[in-house]
């Protein structure tokens, strides 16, 4: 690859996925590009060159070159994709001056078509011409080039087409819309899947670093590939060795008899580097590195490698992975026992963690369809897992442990379609923060990074777990029971006090107990013994036999009132001296039911077991806490899933490029960013359509006294509030003065003001004392990683203290307004509480909606912090606003890229 640089400010090189899985690079074409372009074209067929450029010509060749290697200018952008040092594919747009279209051209070498490259660099180059406010693409075809207009259609972008003799001219809207993002999805988990084959359905696989004596890692690996039984075709790497455990041993991986799809690779972590680089020249598709303690040098040239020659990477530092296909049994770990096959789909950051859900899946009988520890991640990540886990069809339950995520908006995507097919379970790993930042804004000091990890996994419909035994318990149930309909359990026990502790378990964990109907009492008093107590909790006593206890569930399980059933025994003298297994009556029947049904036996030595029941099996939990936690977060999916997708609405009054400018202008006086300035602050806002309290600006005393004199508020009275750059916390500050009565009053407190911040105040903002209302905080939090975070809930001065607030990340749709509204415990306040009037909520929806379009519009926004925003029946408005902008690029987190 030439090593100029592009000085048009572009992106760096990006490797990206084929449809056949291989790996290419695309980027910004480099004037030491010219011969390698020529000679793109000079390979291509006679035909192909006529189809490019409506004839055969050396002329057009050497003038497609020149023009892509052209200086730089505004509105032309040119990238290639190149792999193994070959360039396949060209795509280049050129506005010609225009600042909303682009002409864009396309060339894909021959031998790589149908491979998915003119798309790839057409995604790319969409996103490249969105950031340079180039609206749409046109192209002229001839009409007989049936593969390029297939292109334009496939995309998943808006197309459009006139016919003119032998050509077609295409117009391609660039909106990326639902459609087009999912089609991107779609393309992208087709050649994620196919990436991912080499590694887990491999035909050949070689241990790098397998020692000839026990305690070595790549030993103790290759022994469990022995012993699990891989079907296929196997080798050690080792020069000094013929054979090491009866498999045959050869000195480099390019010397094997064949080329390996997988490379274990176990060796030193200062070989790691150039074993990488042998098995990617000897044509290797993939790696699995457990070897730690790799350093930065050793790291990026593991990932260069790699990149460099295709091959996707499991690790470093990991425990390792294992699919239990029948016909192919690969166990390529150094865990202690072999995965039990099954239909759980597991990937963990922690091998600890993996050690301990492979052996509770096993202990279970649910089992493992695939395992892999992802360790440090450089490649393979949860969102390929997730996407492998959909097509294998095997998988019905997915299990995360993930500490960190490269690209949590593509994950969140991802997840929600998984998610709607499988459930999908994690612990929710690293939840605590170390600190908050002093110079951040009250949104910015509520945002914690759990509440945005909480907000991405609630979005998703992931079930979010705090341990690895509610994971496990969790998993339990939804392995073996339906979904409930909703949140009403009934309990049955044979010892009152035993469904006491499960009815406070159950309302602590927010389900419901409700009372039955009177036909259902009858029902149940007519099947239970003498004494026994129909409210619920039912007390069945320590008199009910087998049959009746089984009688009761039945009559339970169909009641129109209930949506779980929770059976709580303890063992009794009574039940030894009949002969009656109370268990029983559970297990003979269907392990499936209509509706869940769990048991709780409080002398159970496991947390939780599945028990062999008639035609499936039956959760046993030992605590009344950890049935309803597990119950609670099967009522939680249901209702995700009984939810239609929501949808980003579309705003009125929403001037996008003016906000640019406004953003832009700040940034060109102030090239480290910081806080704008009322007036800025107020400009901006107002491109979205955030209504605010009038204000007016005032630098004396005089100013201040006419301001007051035009913005008299309720019974004339007004607010003076001082102002400086950075300062954000005007209360802590005392520098905000209420209740301003008349001139005099403003006067001092105007004097008050400048004497306490001399040198500091620019100036104060006036105000009209607003009326009574509800306080709110509204804001939005640019994470480095997931992005913007729109936070709502209780404001004003208490607003730390209280950390009333819900939090949902960018763009929202209509269900996540609703969600951040009614979260917040002040939730009752808005909707009229006591008697008081409702607030306007769909003004409140507004105001978010509109945040979470400024975030998403604007990359430079770091903070925007609406504190108070007041709320009453006849509208919404914000009475304190500061917004804080950061010089950044725009970045796509859809685009199709490689960690």
């Amino acid at each position: 690859m030439p090593t100029t640089t592009s000085d048009k400010g572009d992106p760096p090189p990006v490797h990206a996925l084929l449809t056949d899985g291989t790996t290419v690079c695309v980027r910004p074409v480099v004037p030491g590009d010219h011969d390698r372009l020529e000679a793109l074209y000079e390979e291509m067929s006679p035909e192909n060159l006529r189809l490019r450029f409506f004839a055969v010509s050396r002329r057009s060749v050497a003038m497609a070159a020149d023009r892509a290697c052209a200086p730089a200018r505004a509105g032309h952008r040119a990238l290639l994709a190149e792999t193994r040092d070959r360039i396949v594919g060209l795509a280049e747009y050129d506005s010609g001056g225009d600042k909303d279209s682009a002409e864009i051209s396309i060339a894909v070498a021959d031998g790589v078509h149908h491979r998915g490259v003119g798309t790839l660099l057409v995604e790319h180059l969409a996103s490249a011409a969105r950031a340079e406010g180039i609206a749409s693409f046109t192209a002229d075809a001839l009409s007989e080039n049936y593969e390029v207009l297939r292109l334009f259609v496939d995309l998943g972008l808006r197309v459009t087409r006139r016919f003119d003799g032998p050509e077609v001219r295409c117009a391609v809207g660039l909106d990326p819309d639902d459609t087009y993002l999912s089609a991107v999805e779609a393309r992208g988990s087709h050649a994620d899947v196919a990436s991912l084959r080499p590694l887990l359905r491999p035909d050949v696989v070689a241990v790098a670093g397998a020692g000839r004596r026990p305690g070595s890692v790549g030993r103790a690996i290759l022994h469990h590939l022995r012993s699990g039984g891989f079907t296929r075709r196997l080798f050690a790497v080792n020069p000094a060795a013929d054979a090491i455990l009866g498999v045959p041993c050869h000195p480099a991986v390019g010397a094997l008899p064949v080329t390996p799809d997988l490379v274990v690779v176990a060796v030193p972590a200062a070989a790691v580097p150039d074993t990488a680089e042998e098995c990617g020249r000897a044509g290797v598709r993939a790696l699995l590195v457990v070897t730690a303690g790799l350093d930065d040098e050793q790291a990026k040239a593991l990932l260069s490698a790699c990149r460099t020659h295709g091959m996707r990477l499991v690790g470093p530092n990991c425990l390792g992975i294992a699919n239990t296909e029948p016909g192919l049994r690969l166990d390529a770990t150094f865990a202690s026992g072999h995965a039990r096959p099954g239909t759980a789909g597991v990937a963990v950051q922690s091998g600890g963690v993996g050690i301990a859900l492979l052996d509770g899946l096993s202990r279970l009988g649910i089992g493992v369809s695939s395992f892999v520890s992802l360790g440090d991640k450089y490649d393979v990540s949860g969102n390929d897992m997730l996407q492998w886990w959909e097509h294998d069809g095997r998988t019905d339950l997915a299990l995360l442990h993930l500490e960190s995520f490269g690209n949590p908006r593509a994950f969140s995507r991802t997840a929600r379609r998984v998610t709607r097919r499988m459930p999908v379970l994690t612990v929710d790993a690293g939840r605590t923060e170390a600190g908050r930042r002093a110079a951040a804004s009250h949104t910015a000091a509520a945002a914690t990074r759990i509440m945005t990890r909480q907000a991405l996994f609630t979005q998703a419909g992931v079930t979010a777990t705090r341990s690895i035994g509610e994971l496990l318990e969790t998993a339990a149930l939804l392995h073996s029971q339906p979904l409930p309909e909703g949140a009403r359990v009934a309990v049955v026990t044979n010892a009152r006090g035993a469904g006491v502790l499960v009815a406070d378990a159950c309302a602590e964990a927010g389900l419901a107990l409700p009372p039955f109907a009177p036909s259902t009492i009858d029902d149940l008093l007519a099947v239970l013994p003498e004494g026994a107590t129909t409210g619920n909790p039912v007390d069945a006593t320590a008199a009910v036999t087998e049959d009746q206890l089984g009688a009761c569930v039945d009559r339970l399980v169909r009641c129109p009132g209930v949506d779980a059933v929770l059976v709580v025994l303890v063992p009794t003298a009574v039940a030894e001296a009949t002969g009656d297994d109370l268990v029983r009556a559970l297990t003979r029947a269907p392990g499936r039911r209509a509706r869940p049904v769990a048991l709780v036996r409080l002398e159970q030595a496991q947390p939780v077991e599945l028990l062999p029941a008639a035609d499936g099996t039956i959760p046993s939990y030992a605590e009344p806490h950890a049935v309803a936690r597990a119950l609670a977060h099967a009522a939680r999916r249901a209702a995700w899933l009984a939810r239609p997708a929501g949808t980003v609405p579309e705003l009125q009054g929403v001037d996008s490029p003016r906000a640019h400018a406004v953003a832009e202008a700040y940034l060109a006086a102030h090239p480290d960013g910081g806080w704008l300035d009322p007036r800025s602050c107020t400009d901006l806002l107002a491109c979205y359509g955030v209504s605010q309290t009038p204000w007016a600006w005032a630098e004396t005393e005089d100013e201040a006294v006419r301001a007051a004199e035009r913005l008299r508020g309720r019974d004339g009275r007004v607010v003076l509030k001082a102002y400086w750059p950075g300062l954000v916390h005007k209360s802590v500050e005392r520098a905000v003065l209420l209740d301003l009565r008349g001139e005099p009053e403003v006067r001092a407190a105007f004097k008050d003001l400048r004497t306490r911040f001399a040198g500091l105040m620019t100036g104060v903002v006036v105000q009209p004392l607003a009326a009574r209302g509800t306080e709110l905080l509204a804001g939005v939090v640019q994470d480095e990683v997931f992005g913007p975070l729109v936070l709502f809930g209780h404001g004003g001065t208490a607003v730390e203290v209280l950390a009333d607030h819900a939090a949902r990340l960018a763009p929202l749709t209509d269900h996540d307004t609703h969600d951040l509204i009614t979260s917040p415990r002040c939730a009752p306040l808005l909707f009229g509480a006591h008697g008081s009037p409702p607030v306007d909520l769909e003004g409140l929806e507004q105001l978010l909606h509109r945040l979470s379009r400024m975030a998403a519009d604007l990359p430079q926004l770091a903070e925007a912090d609406l504190n108070p925003v007041l709320a009453t029946p006849d509208g919404v408005v914000a009475l304190d606003a500061r917004v804080r902008l950061l010089p950044r690029r725009s970045h796509d987190p859809y685009l199709r890229r490689l960690r």
